[in-house]
């Protein structure tokens, strides 16, 4: 049974359809909000009795405009959809009760920005075939598709500073983006950045609709079992944020009689989400777990690599890494594959102070990375950047560039690499001449390959980092502490260009970590500067 409920808001009459029975404490509510153009309710209504049928209480209604809500539809604006949202939630929905919201298209903005509003009430969003805007379009009404909003909406990558990405970003509960498999109206970045957003905190799913368009809520009212997936996979765990599985498998791998009292994001991480997890005995333990799709899909590689990794350093005098608690590579007991591990003391350094004391130790402590010597090799190291993949970069300059990775890999002597080794990967204590490494992690990419590839890889980070002046130098720190011997001039250029080139299109994306722990003035403009003059110095100084 559905019941028909009525809001006032601003002079305008919102039509809205209620589902499920009394309000139970604890139970979520589930809102459903539909998308821009004929969007409607009543596409929506078969989702919401899905939602009822799990034992929710559900609301869907018409923004101004649409359905059976009164108004005009170029009247409307993001702002007034947001607030349109919350005038209905909060009259027909329990106060500080637990919310589900779920929005499709252009209502993927307004779960942002309920998200942003509402805060921890949110237990869980679904996104479907989402949208973001530039925050410049939040005021300015809709129109009739040649005015103001369009003509936004319609720049090149506007997109890209949409601050509903920072609010998906920042949230930390349950969250499955639906993908269709044809979707001709939201760009495929667009997506790959709201992913990338939900990914970085969120317990997140990536559900596929290979057979579906843009028009989802219309296609999921068609189609029951995908519908039903969408619903269980949103309530799934929502007690734990999503979590209860790990939860269940990290506590079976402590000692008898310890529990977890405490946990908290680490900053720093890109490819994973990285947890502090706090013991009843004041011990630190670190959590891993891949939660991004394309790492996910790799994880028993990787994390049965870095397990074995740590297992293996725990013997060598001079490279502080974690030790291994537990590994469950796949991801069969937990919600998402994850490593256990001990938690190193200090942190992450990427500001300014001590910046001549820090290099220096970096180099001396890939110095010694290089000098371990494994019973068994690791993998021969895999190249993140080729010729085809380098994108959103134009001219003479990077068409030289791209021409050197063209050629075949120079001869190396091969050894021991870290592979990921930059500032975000390295933990240092104290201050001045006190200023000590504590440790080395993210293990996951350890190979066997040329020194030069490591090398490469750090002085990217730093050029981006601490500009290319920085970069260019890291070479010669590294040789000053006893390194082993790099290859010269072409050969050389070959190695630094490959690690380099992986940066185009987009460091700034690589660089989000940073502008976390700080490091806000590094924009897109300021990464690719940094980039392009750090390739042009290479050419001149090694081509």
């Amino acid at each position: 049974m559905h019941e028909h409920v009525t809001q006032e808001y601003a002079g305008e009459r919102l039509a809205g359809v209620y589902g499920g029975g009394p309000f139970v404490a604890g139970n979520p509510t589930a809102v459903l909000l539909h998308g821009a153009g004929r969007g409607s309710k009543e596409r929506l209504l078969p989702l919401l009795d899905e939602f009822v049928a799990h034992g929710c209480r559900a609301l869907a209604f018409d923004f101004s405009g649409h359905g059976e809500s009164s108004g005009a539809l170029a009247e409307l604006s993001l702002r007034r959809r947001f607030e349109q949202a919350v005038a209905v939630i909060d009259a027909h929905t329990p106060a500080d009760g637990p919310l589900v919201l779920v929005g499709f298209s252009m209502s993927g903005q307004t779960v942002a920005d309920l998200v942003r509003h509402y805060g921890e009430r949110v237990v869980a969003l679904g996104l479907c075939a989402p949208a973001v805007y530039a925050g410049e379009a939040w005021d300015v009404p809709f129109g009739h598709g040649d005015g103001e909003f369009s003509e936004i909406i319609r720049r090149p990558d506007s997109w890209r500073r949409a601050p509903a990405l920072d609010a998906l970003r920042a949230y930390e509960g349950r969250a499955v983006l639906a993908v269709p498999g044809t979707d001709a109206v939201i760009p495929p970045e667009v997506t790959e950045a709201v992913q990338e957003a939900l990914a970085f905190r969120s317990q997140f799913t990536r559900l596929e609709l290979p057979d579906a368009d843009h028009q989802l809520g219309r296609w999921l009212s068609d189609h029951a079992d995908p519908r039903r997936a969408l619903v269980s996979a949103l309530l799934t765990g929502l007690g734990d944020g999503g979590w209860t599985a790990t939860r269940g498998w990290v506590a079976k791998q402590l000692p008898e009689d310890r529990s977890v009292v405490d946990s908290g994001f680490l900053s720093g991480g890109w490819s994973s989400q990285m947890r502090r997890l706090e013991l009843d005995d004041g011990t630190e333990l670190v959590l891993r777990s891949f939660v991004k799709p394309f790492f996910r899909r790799h994880a028993p590689g990787l994390l049965g690599r870095e397990a074995s990794v740590l297992a293996l350093l725990a013997d060598v005098e001079g490279v502080p890494a974690p030790a291994p608690v537990a590994v469950d590579a796949t991801g069969e007991h937990c919600d998402h594959p994850s490593l256990l591990m001990s938690r190193l003391p200090g942190g992450v350094r990427v500001d300014e102070e001590d910046l001549d004391r820090r290099l220096d130790l970096l180099a001396a402590q890939l110095v010694r990375i290089h000098q371990v010597v494994p019973e068994e090799r690791p993998r021969t190291y895999q190249a993140w950047a080729s010729p085809e993949k380098v994108r959103g970069v134009r001219g003479p300059l990077w068409e030289r560039a791209v021409d050197v990775i063209r050629q075949d890999p120079p001869p190396y002597e091969g050894c021991f690499l870290h592979r990921d080794f930059h500032p975000g990967n390295v933990l240092f204590t104290g201050a001045g001449p006190e200023l000590r490494i504590s440790g080395v992690v993210d293990w996951v990419e350890t190979s066997w390959g040329p020194a030069d590839l490591d090398v490469a890889h750090c002085s990217t980070a730093l050029a981006l980092l601490h500009g290319p002046a920085h970069g260019l130098a890291f070479r010669q720190r590294y040789e000053a502490h006893g390194g082993r011997r790099l290859a010269d001039g072409p050969d050389h250029l070959y190695w630094r260009l490959l690690d380099a080139l992986a940066y185009c299109p987009d460091a700034a994306k690589l660089a989000g970590p940073w502008r976390e722990l700080g490091r806000t003035e590094l924009t897109s403009e300021v990464l690719s500067g940094r980039l392009e003059l750090y390739v042009r110095e290479l050419m001149e100084q090694y081509g």
